[in-house]
This record gives C-alpha cells, structure tokens and sequence, in this order.
C-alpha cells in the first residue's frame, strides 16, 4: 500500500526435482500416492495418505485404481476447478478498472475511496474518513491504486503469487485470504498512521500472500530460500522507502500467515471448522482495531 501525498514420464529440472507430469517445467517434490508421478499444488487432490493426481481421483490414469473420493480437492481441502486462476484474473480486472476510472475522474475518486482516518485535519471540522463512519474506506482503498509503477508491481505480483496459491487452496479461501489480508493492512494502517495521513493499494492483500506462499512451500518441504528472499527484499524496500505505508504490509503478511496456517494445516476431520474459524478470528482482530482507533479519534 502507498501513501498519498497529502502419461507423461518424469522430467528433471536443473534442480534435480522432477517436474509436475501435467505441467511441464513446474518443479515439485511430491509425487501421486497411487500412480506414483510427480505433481504440483494445483494438480494435487488430498487423500487420506499424501496426494492424489486428478487423473487418479476420477480413475482414468490407467492404473487399475477406481476412484476413492468423489470430488477431487486441493491440499486446503478446496474444490479443484476448471481454471483455478479465475478469481485472480477478476481480482486484477476490478483494481484494473479502478484505476482506469481514477485516471478519468481524477483525484475525486480518489478522495472518496482512499484510505483516510479523518479529514480535514484540525481545527477544521472533520467531514470525511474511517472514523466519521466511512469503514468501506478499509476495503476500497485495497483495490485503489493512482500511479502506473504502482498498479503494475502490485498486479504482477498478484498474478505470480496468487495464481499459484489459488490453485492450491481453491477459490473460497482464496478470496478469503485476499480480502482478509488486505482488510487487516487497512485496520493497522489506520490503528497506527496518523489519522489524516491517506494510502492506498493492494499491497497488503499480495504481502498476505506471500506469507500464506511460505506456509504452504513450508508444508510442501519446497525449497524456502526463494521465497523467503523475495520476502526480506520487499520488506527492505517497506521500511527504507519513503511513501510507503509499512503498516499495511505487516498487517497483510501477518494475517496471510495467520490464516494459511489455519487452512494447509487444518486436521480433516475439522477442517472446515478450523479454517473459517481463524478467518473469523482474524476479522475479529481487524474490526477490533478499527473500533479502538476509532474511540480515540471521537
């Protein structure tokens, strides 16, 4: 978030992993439990013992297997969909279409939507802001962005994480984790900026999934040296950078992290109950910042 002014056969990598037999040049490290080919996290489907390869599931791998489980699922227990990047694609086609229409507007929209706690600042009377009863500023300013660099690192970054992580946990949680994230950056940039300090972006939802991308490479056993690179990068770049709202970022990766522990490492038979059952504990946090920041603003 920134701050406004004012039958396939194994294939080796150079790795030395194998690559998924259905997608070809996707390293990974774990293999069907039946037909005992390598698969990636959005081909596999969790089974009682390690992971299933869809072809297994539906018991047309051609290894005299008859399907155990009536619906292929992902390793959070989601439904494997036909194309298991769609709500990432909508998610980069609403901040797209944001951002065409605050550069036809302008800086109206901007006003409207952005995250401010309160403004004017004093002694004016304060008209607008989270404080003034606008809480959907939490949320909109997640999908608001007003420079070009600013949409286009954010988007990139969306569609290189959150593509692959969709396809792992599946659409439901992983539009959870998404908003979640990016309303838990909201509620800490607000908590701890100052009131009339404005930002904007979706910087803390995409940091929720890098976070959530290290849990899962995590439970995987997947090499975390990239991952955890590319994490330290971003967050140099957070706190050494001006413009910056650091707070959104923390507030996003802590809650990723949070609810990506709750979703891969869920036990089965309480899975659904543990995985929303944090999500409602992270909202919970988020609204309970918002509501004592805003006792001290009134």
């Amino acid at each position: 978030m920134e701050q406004v002014p004012g039958g396939p056969e194994r294939q080796s990598s150079t790795s030395g992993l194998p690559s998924c037999y259905r997608h070809p040049g996707v390293e990974t490290g774990i293999s069907c439990t039946r037909c005992e080919r390598p698969i990636c996290p959005q081909c596999m489907v969790s089974a009682s013992v390690g992971f299933h390869c869809p072809e297994c599931v539906r018991g047309g791998s051609g290894s005299g297997h008859s399907a155990s489980a009536s619906r292929p699922r992902t390793v959070a227990g989601g439904s494997v969909a036909a194309d298991p990047r769609l709500i990432t694609k909508i998610l980069i086609g609403i901040n797209l279409a944001v951002f065409i229409a605050v550069q036809v507007v302008g800086n109206r929209l901007l006003d409207d939507l952005a995250l401010v706690g309160r403004w004017p600042p004093a002694p004016f009377p304060a008209t607008q802001g989270v404080a003034e009863g606008e809480w959907y500023r939490l949320l909109t300013s997640v999908f608001l962005h007003q420079q070009f660099w600013h949409i286009g690192f954010n988007m990139l970054s969306l569609w290189w994480i959150g593509a692959p992580l969709e396809a792992a946990l599946g659409r439901a949680r992983y539009i959870a984790l998404y908003l979640l994230s990016g309303l838990a950056g909201s509620a800490l940039t607000y908590l701890v900026a100052s009131p009339t300090q404005a930002s904007l972006g979706a910087s803390g939802a995409v940091f929720g999934l890098l976070g959530a991308t290290a849990v899962l490479l995590r439970r995987l056993n997947y090499d975390m040296r990239p991952v955890i690179a590319l994490l330290v990068i971003n967050l140099i770049f957070t706190f050494t950078f001006s413009g910056i709202a650091w707070q959104a970022h923390i507030g996003g990766l802590v809650a990723g992290i949070a609810i990506a522990i709750a979703m891969i490492h869920a036990p089965r038979e309480r899975r659904v109950l543990v995985q929303y059952g944090a999500c409602a504990l992270v909202l919970v946090a988020t609204v309970g910042m918002v509501v004592a920041r805003t006792a001290m603003l009134t």
